[in-house]
């Protein structure tokens, strides 16, 4: 795999193919534009083996035929459309680079003067950007990166599933049994599902009776909840004012909902069994993971988007490719504040950002930052961003040099040159 470069590349010359891609589901729109600036007019080819054979047969004629030594395939950063193509053209000795969707849009009005949209007029639109050499690498993760990228992605939308599934829940239980929402806390808590799958009415909580009701509350929640919680249950059950028609089918959706979650839970101790296998695979992941408050799933993720971060020659790169780089609005004389671009990776973002929530707290790693952050005037939000920026640096770094994370590092060389 070749180093990413998150930047514009120049990367035409007399010798060199473009080859443009409009992405769909089921077709594709392809098109060539030479050096000499004559053209292969756009072509329709199909998802498929034998499409992409035709695809691929055309652009190699093409290439023989003006004698070209390189090929360059470009398309829009379409998500999963695009991957079947990617992987069937990197076998080959084709660059593969993609544009931002929003350049794109930006590019089209030069194009006859005119806001229109069409298959046979968007990869020439890729092709002009291309041209400009605002094209970006494309990062295809290999092996247990590859993997970690699919666990982690399959992990947050069964993450998703399960909290769409609980605030379901949550409403059932508000129409059939409301206040145990106020006594209990919430429907997420073990005991709030064993009671609701045992106990899902009023009614089948007063059948049982106080005492093996404290019993059962007791021995579910390992002695956190007794004889207060049971008995403002059991009490609040006999004035509910929960709805009493239609029960049947609320206790069915009900237990189905109960079901779910608690199969997503299960796959998801499945996924994470399998992310620690592959992270085990990765050279450099316990050089993250010394890095207190940084865990297995952050670090996976981290490596899953990234693909390999020895690859990035440097920080300003690296930010680029998650989204977090700065840019500024300003004109004249007014100043404008800055902004991440979040034109990257959004799980990047997100799951360092949730790293930096961890590491400001006392006595974490990144505290003592974040406090100059908030005394310099910023925002708790913008301050953590910043010091997501940071982690993202020092993760950097920490492979770069393949060192284990050390608490106080500039003061120790400080002291050591001392």
């Amino acid at each position: 795999m070749n180093e990413i470069r998150t930047k514009g590349r120049n990367i035409v010359n007399e010798k060199t193919l473009l080859v443009t891609v409009d992405i769909g589901k089921m077709m594709n729109m392809g098109y060539c534009r030479c050096p000499d600036k004559t053209e292969v007019k756009p072509f329709e080819f199909q998802n498929g083996y034998q499409g992409f054979n035709k695809f691929l047969n055309i652009i190699l004629k093409t290439q023989t035929t003006k004698k070209l030594e390189h090929i360059v395939v470009g398309f829009e950063s379409t998500g999963a459309y695009a991957e079947p193509l990617m992987h069937f053209l990197r076998r080959g000795a084709i660059q593969l680079v993609q544009v931002n969707p929003l350049h794109t849009k930006k590019l089209k009005e030069l194009q006859g003067n005119s806001p229109s949209k069409t298959d046979k007029k968007d990869p020439r639109v890729i092709a002009d950007i291309m041209e400009l050499g605002h094209a970006l690498t494309v990062m295809i993760p290999e092996g247990a990166a590859a993997d970690l990228r699919r666990l982690t992605n399959a992990r947050e939308r069964v993450l998703q599933r399960r909290t769409a599934l609980l605030n379901q829940l949550q409403d059932i239980v508000f129409i059939s049994f409301p206040e145990f929402l106020g006594i209990m806390g919430d429907v997420k808590t073990q005991t709030a599902h064993y009671l609701l799958k045992h106990y899902p009415t009023p009614a089948d909580i007063l059948e049982s009776g106080l005492d093996r009701l404290i019993s059962e509350m007791k021995k579910v929640s390992r002695g956190k909840l007794g004889i207060k919680r049971a008995t403002a249950l059991y009490e609040a059950a006999k004035t509910s004012v929960g709805i009493q028609e239609g029960h049947v089918g609320l206790s069915l959706e009900l237990q189905e909902f109960l079901r779910s979650i608690e199969e997503c839970e299960h796959f998801i101790e499945r996924l994470e069994e399998e992310i620690s296998r592959c992270l085990r695979e990765i050279p450099y992941s316990e050089v993250l993971l010394s890095m207190k408050g940084i865990g297995k799933i952050t670090v996976a993720g981290l490596i899953g988007e990234a693909g390999d971060f020895r690859k990035f020659r440097s920080i300003s790169e690296l930010l680029k490719y998650a989204g977090l780089n700065l840019y500024e609005i300003s004109s004249g004389k007014r100043k404008g504040n800055k902004h991440i671009s979040k034109r990257g990776r959004s799980l990047m973002r997100k799951l360092l950002f949730f790293a930096a929530i961890r590491t400001v707290r006392k006595n974490g790693i990144m505290h003592d930052h974040y406090q100059r952050y908030l005394r310099r005037g910023m925002k708790k939000i913008k301050a953590l961003v910043a010091v997501s920026r940071k982690l993202l640096g020092i993760m950097l770094a920490l492979v770069r040099d393949h060192t284990l994370y050390q608490v106080n590092y500039g003061e120790t060389q400080y002291l050591s040159a001392a």
